[in-house]
C-alpha cells in the first residue's frame, strides 16, 4: 500500500484489491481546491471519500477517471474495499458553527485506516468503539476550524492506533489560516526531524509500533 500527501486533508493512497481483481484501487480522501493555495490534486481516481461539503474538501472534479463518490455516513463496500463513515461535528458547539463531517475508517490489505477529517471536538466513547484497532490514523492538528494540536494528541492517545499521520495544517504555499505542526509534535512529545514525500507499507511494517509519529510533505 502506498500513501502520498497533498497537503491540507488530502491523501491518496493506492492499494490492491481484494479478490481476484489485479487493478490498483487509488483512493483519495478529501480533495481540495486551488483557493487553499496548494496545487489541487490529480491523477486517476477509483474512489473518494468527501467528509463535508466545503472547497477545501470536495474538489472532486479535479480528479480523473469515474471515481465512486462517498460523502455520508454508512457502510460501504467498495472493489474489495471496506469503508464506515461515521458523523461527527465540525466545532465543538454540536454543529452549530460548521455542521458535521465525516470520518472515514477504511479496510485494506489487511490495515484498518481512520480519516478524522475536519474533527472540531473530542470524540464520543461510541465513535472511539467504532475507531478502535486503527493501524494508521490521519489527524488534523492545525486548529482554528479543527481540533488543535493539543486536542489531536489526546486523542491519538485514547485511539492508540500504530502509525499517526497529522494534516490540516499550515504548509509553505496554504493560505488557510491554521497553525503549523509544532504544538502536535510538542504535545505528543515525539516527531521525526524529517519529513517523507511517500509511504509504501506492508502490514507487517507496523507490528510492535505505538503512536509512531509521521510527517508527509505535501506532493509537488
Amino acid at each position: 500500500m502506498n500513501i502520498q500527501y497533498y497537503g491540507h486533508s488530502c491523501f491518496k493512497i493506492t492499494t490492491k484489491p481484494a479478490g481476484r481483481a489485479t487493478d490498483d484501487i487509488t483512493i483519495f480522501f478529501d480533495p481540495f481546491d486551488k483557493e487553499t493555495g496548494l496545487r489541487p490534486p490529480q491523477g486517476q481516481a477509483s474512489l473518494v471519500l468527501v467528509s463535508h461539503d466545503h472547497h477545501d474538501h470536495n474538489n472532486v472534479a479535479a480528479l480523473k477517471g469515474e471515481p465512486v463518490v462517498l460523502d455520508t455516513a454508512g457502510e460501504y463496500s467498495v472493489k474489495g474495499v471496506n469503508i464506515v463513515g461515521i458523523e461527527a461535528y465540525h466545532d465543538e458547539k454540536e454543529g452549530q458553527e460548521r455542521g458535521k463531517v465525516n470520518l472515514f475508517i477504511l479496510e485494506t490489505e489487511g490495515f484498518k485506516i481512520c480519516h478524522l477529517s475536519d474533527l472540531g471536538t473530542d470524540l464520543t466513547p461510541k465513535q472511539l468503539e467504532e475507531i478502535d484497532g486503527v493501524d494508521i490514523l490521519f489527524i488534523p492538528v492545525g486548529g482554528t476550524y479543527t481540533i488543535d494540536g493539543k486536542k489531536a494528541a489526546e486523542i491519538a492517545r485514547k485511539i492508540e492506533p500504530a502509525m499517526v499521520i497529522p494534516m490540516h495544517y499550515k504548509v509553505a504555499g496554504s493560505t488557510i489560516n491554521i497553525s503549523d505542526e509544532k504544538n502536535f509534535c510538542d504535545s505528543m512529545g515525539t516527531c521525526p526531524k524529517e519529513k517523507v514525500s511517500k509511504l509504501t507499507l506492508k502490514k507487517k511494517d507496523l507490528e510492535g509500533k505505538n503512536l509512531e509519529v509521521v510527517l508527509m510533505n505535501p506532493e509537488a
